[in-house]
Parts: C-alpha cells; sequence; structure tokens
C-alpha cells in the first residue's frame, strides 16, 4: 500500500512535467483513494503536503487544483524573507495606508483572544501585482508583538512584518488558519482596489498565524476581488 509521500511525489512530478498545469484539477481524494488503495486520511495527508509546498490550492467547485505562480505559503514566505528580506513575490509591492491604534471588534478579538473592544495595533496596506492592486489587507497585532517590534508603528513596508515579529518574540511560525467567505465590498475598499459597480462582491480571507510556541502572532484581514466560501489550515 502506498505512503501519503509516495502519492504527494507522485503528483508533485506532474506538476514539475508539466503534465498538470496551473489551474488543472486533481482528482477527488476519494478518486486517490480508490487509485492508490489508501484511507482517506492518507489521501488528505498527500494533498495537504502538496497545498504546503504551495503546488496546489483549493477552488470552489473544482477541489484541489494546481496552482498559479505566485501564490505563495507560510514557508514559501518563510524562505522568501530568510533569502532577499521580502516576504512578496518579486512583482508584488506593498504601499502602507494607515498604522495606528483601535479596538478589535469580535472577528479579531475572538481570534487574538482579547475581549472585543481590546485596544490593538493596526496596520492597513494595498499590496499591487506590476502595478495592479490585488487586495487590500489590514493586521492586526497585540501588544507584545509591538513591543519588540516597533518597526511595526511606522508607515513603511517593512518586508515581511510577521517575519520580522516571529524573529523578535523567539518562536518560528508554525501554522495558519484562513477563514474565507464573500462579501459586498465598502466604498473605500471599491476605491483602493479599482473596483466598480454598485453590488461588488469581493472575497475577505480572515487569516491567524501562530507560532511554534501556540501565540498568536498577526490576525490579518485580507479583501481580495471574486468570491469563494473556505475554511483550511496550513502546517508551516
Amino acid at each position: 500500500m502506498a505512503g501519503y509521500a509516495e502519492i504527494a511525489a507522485h503528483y508533485r512530478r506532474l506538476i514539475a512535467d508539466g503534465e498538470l498545469r496551473p489551474g488543472d484539477a486533481l482528482p477527488s481524494m476519494r478518486a486517490v483513494c480508490d487509485e492508490w488503495g489508501v484511507s482517506i486520511t492518507t489521501a488528505n495527508r498527500a494533498y495537504k503536503e502538496l497545498k504546503t509546498q504551495g503546488l496546489t490550492e483549493a477552488a470552489t467547485g473544482a477541489g484541489t487544483i494546481v496552482a498559479k505562480p505566485g501564490s505563495p505559503t507560510i514557508a514559501a514566505r518563510v524562505r522568501a524573507h530568510a533569502s532577499t528580506g521580502r516576504a512578496l513575490d518579486a512583482s508584488e509591492s506593498s504601499e502602507i495606508l494607515e498604522v495606528g491604534t483601535a479596538g478589535a471588534d469580535e472577528v479579531v478579538a475572538s481570534r487574538l483572544e482579547v475581549e472585543p473592544g481590546t485596544p490593538v495595533h493596526i496596520r492597513r496596506r494595498v499590496v499591487s501585482r506590476g502595478g495592479t492592486p490585488v487586495h487590500l489587507s489590514t493586521s492586526y497585532y497585540l501588544p507584545d508583538v509591538i513591543e519588540v517590534t516597533p518597526e511595526l508603528t511606522e508607515r513603511v513596508s517593512t518586508g515581511g512584518s510577521r517575519e520580522l515579529a516571529a524573529e523578535r518574540l523567539g518562536s518560528p511560525q508554525s501554522h495558519v488558519l484562513e477563514e474565507v467567505t464573500s462579501r459586498l465590498a465598502t466604498d473605500p475598499e471599491k476605491s483602493v482596489l479599482g473596483l466598480t459597480g454598485e453590488s461588488v462582491i469581493v472575497t475577505q480571507v480572515v487569516r491567524t498565524v501562530y507560532l511554534a510556541d501556540g501565540r498568536v502572532v498577526e490576525v490579518a484581514v485580507r479583501v481580495v476581488g471574486g468570491s469563494t466560501v473556505l475554511k483550511w489550515a496550513s502546517d508551516l
């Protein structure tokens, strides 16, 4: 019976050889179970490894597909930051729109494990690719993170805010929980992202990033054009 590593290696080769191209769907996990004679747990672990390596991603109505270039996982961010000092892709740029302090709303408070209204530090930025805005992101940090990473109070890009914070806190990033939903765009979001129309649907991604010691280093709310409903966790 095949193990998860062998299954993951098989699809990794198909992707590397171009037999599976960006946007192509991989077989369903049930099909993998039938073809390889493995349990759903083994199939899921194989697919999770591919996703963690940035090779695949989930797509509404299509299951698991080959990821497009420039869709980094946490591990890819960490490697990029370590080698270049930047967590963004080479074609991406980040402009800080706002820094300051605000009371955490219920979404952010529950993920930071504080009471709603608790003061937290915010950094709002727009990320562009090739000069075109692609997403608006607001990061939220607790005071202990800001204490060791005062650079986050400045209106300049650090090249990798949570990578810098994790280093200062002395614990590597471990995993991230992403909760993805769809909603109507606000007028400020439409303005920043160049969206037009009365009822524009955007995808909201709430990311909770954990350190190896269990602390939450960052909660980030990202807004991008388009709609989907997904929820998954990714290990480093």
